[in-house]
């Protein structure tokens, strides 16, 4: 055994990728589609599904139903996989998925169309989670970058691609082929994902319990939260009872919430995750990019159709300069990551280009041309292709395969969390900004009723109705929108600067060149020599060998030293000196290479 560990200390193997790694990666990517159009493509139908389903008032649930039920369920599927394995838990998320599209499809009323959407959440929090996770399981650290940079792709496209299809549709075939359309790339999605999801046989100890309590807990605060800032300053003012009490009940739900994760054997979200300084950096960072990326997705394309005068699907159509630059700037950052194991580079440029990004969006005039407009547009989405699929992969690169599930999860848990606060807190301001505007802009009509524009009701305003009011009442309607939603992106620069600087304190640790197995093979039949090489490998790398969730995550000092002991042939003294997770995962394989001689009596 000690031969085995000087060899692999001394000259680290390259990862063999599998054969059907393509394959893989391409079920992987329709798992993506099917995530990122469940959350765009009924964004430009709305106006007829409520038309014909008689449900105005209940619009915005449509919406709401299915961002809260993926938020909560996303740090549940990162944990269950761990504990259970990537593809059972994958295939019932898109399964879930789809009985909602079913359910959508054939929807009579507001209620069982709500329902859909709060099912097809529930399946689409796992879909993306499992398919950054899934990744990391047979992909090295080293080489992800560039993987990581295509799913950031695909997340690009159909933010454009979503909205012009489902424009389309509604248009063409009519409004339920929008949640029919999920059906057969649903079933690809399930026949490509058994068929090349090829994972090692993953391990669960007697004391990893699931943990029901964080669970609920988990939602009942996200919900409140959820709740707080859709519901705060449209249908309740902030400072009404029904907003506090949300507060209240969400400040309450989150420290039952930290209790319960102290006391669990295996925390939904451990809370010794956030004592990695990359996994909490990083996932801050990754909160202030979703409240101003999500901000700014939520309402420009409302400016552009109220100021340029165009439908929605030409709005749609003029965003898609920014989602070109990130699905470039995404693609390129990944590919250089991968090439040369440099990375902390990117998301700090991506910040300071996000900041410039917003400032320029934030000095728009009325009367600028559409070509600066884009060009601003295409500015801000390159800030963010720089640095949003580069945040995943430093929370992968820091922890092992056996956590890396949860970890990811976490992630873009709170960056989802970021995003509705962001869209929320920005819809608030635009709005309220846009009444005091158009009531002091606008006109007053001789011998009207009063008011803004004698008695003109602008809450029906719609950018066809705009564009055909006489010039005196549609150059201040203009003018006030321009007013009312640019400026707050100067407020949102403050953001880019916070992450910037919390970035900076990033530590670069080297990329893994091999996938962690510590855990996936645990009870594999392969060689205890191949097995140790493996570990080692990953150990050299910077990746501890194995993670405690109730103890603090190995630091990437450790290991090397421990492997060059053992390369000498002091294995005694290297036990001695290893840290005490060291210890415990040498005595574990020892223990395991003895019962592999004689007969086990159990599975470890």
């Amino acid at each position: 055994m000690t031969t085995t560990v000087t060899r692999a200390g001394t000259s680290p193997a390259t990862e063999e990728k599998p054969t059907h790694l393509g394959w893989l990666f391409a079920s992987l990517m329709v798992v993506m589609l099917l995530a990122s159009l469940g959350q765009t493509i009924l964004s430009t139908a709305l106006p007829t599904i409520v038309g014909d389903l008689g449900g105005v008032d209940h619009m915005s649930w449509v919406i709401t139903g299915y961002i809260l039920a993926s938020t909560v369920m996303m740090p549940v599927y990162g944990r269950i996989s761990d504990l259970f394995g990537r593809k059972p838990v994958l295939l019932a998320a898109i399964l879930l998925f789809l009985a909602g599209s079913v359910i959508g499809a054939s929807a009579g009323t507001m209620g069982w169309l709500i329902t859909a959407r709060v099912v097809q959440g529930l399946g689409g929090g796992g879909l993306m989670i499992l398919a950054q996770t899934s990744i990391a399981d047979v992909v090295p650290a080293r080489d992800r970058g560039k993987y990581m940079g295509v799913m950031g792709a695909v997340f690009a496209v159909s933010s454009v691609a979503g909205p012009l299809l489902g424009g389309w549709i509604t248009e063409g075939p009519g409004w339920r082929w929008a949640f029919s359309f999920n059906i057969p790339l649903g079933i690809l999605a399930i026949i490509a994902v058994a068929a090349f999801l090829r994972l090692p046989q993953r391990t669960r100890e007697r004391s990893e319990r699931i943990d029901y309590l964080g669970m609920v807990l988990l939602a009942a605060a996200t919900t409140c939260l959820v709740l707080v800032c859709t519901w705060g300053g449209t249908q309740y003012d902030w400072n009404s009872p029904q907003i506090l009490w949300l507060c209240a009940t969400t400040v309450a739900g989150g420290v039952a919430f930290a209790v319960a994760e102290t006391r669990a054997s295996s925390p939904v979200i451990p809370l010794s995750l956030f004592r990695d300084r990359n996994f909490t950096l990083t996932t801050l960072s990754g909160l202030a990019v979703g409240v101003a990326m999500f901000g700014a997705l939520g309402y420009m394309p409302t400016y552009i159709q109220m100021v340029k005068g165009v439908d929605a699907t030409q709005a749609g159509l003029l965003m898609t300069p920014m989602m070109a630059s990130l699905l470039i700037t995404s693609i390129v950052s990944g590919q250089v990551v991968s090439r040369t194991g440099r990375y902390k580079f990117f998301p700090l440029v991506g910040m300071v280009v996000m900041g410039v990004g917003l400032w320029l969006l934030s000095t728009l005039q009325v009367d600028d041309s559409t070509f600066r407009m884009c060009a601003y547009l295409a500015v801000f989405g390159a800030g963010i292709g720089l640095s949003m699929q580069i945040l995943v992969l430093i929370v992968q690169n820091s922890f092992p395969n056996k956590i890396v599930g949860t970890a990811t999860a976490a992630s873009n848990f709170f960056r989802q969390v970021g995003a509705t606060v962001g869209s929320a807190v920005v819809g608030s301001l635009f709005i309220s900004r846009l009444k005091d505007l158009l009531a002091e802009n606008l006109p007053q009509v001789p011998g009207g009723a009063g008011g803004a524009s004698g008695g003109m009701n602008a809450n029906s305003f719609t950018p066809q109705s705009v564009h055909a009011l006489p010039q005196m009442f549609r150059d201040p309607v203009i003018q006030s929108y321009n007013d009312a939603l640019l400026p707050i992106f100067l407020y949102m620069i403050p953001l880019a600067l916070v992450a910037l600087v919390m970035l900076a304190f990033v530590v670069e640790k080297p990329l893994s060149t091999r996938v962690d197995r510590e855990v996936v093979e645990a009870d594999s039949d392969e060689p205890d020599a191949t097995t140790g090489q493996l570990a080692v490998a990953t150990a050299t790398t910077g990746a501890g060998p194995s993670y405690d969730p109730a103890a603090a995550p190995s630091s990437a000092t450790t290991a090397p030293a421990s492997v060059a002991q053992a390369g000498t042939g002091a294995t005694s003294s290297a036990s001695d000196a290893a840290p005490a997770e060291t210890r415990a995962v040498a005595n574990h394989r020892a223990g395991r290479s003895r019962r592999r001689r004689s007969a086990p009596r159990h599975r470890a």
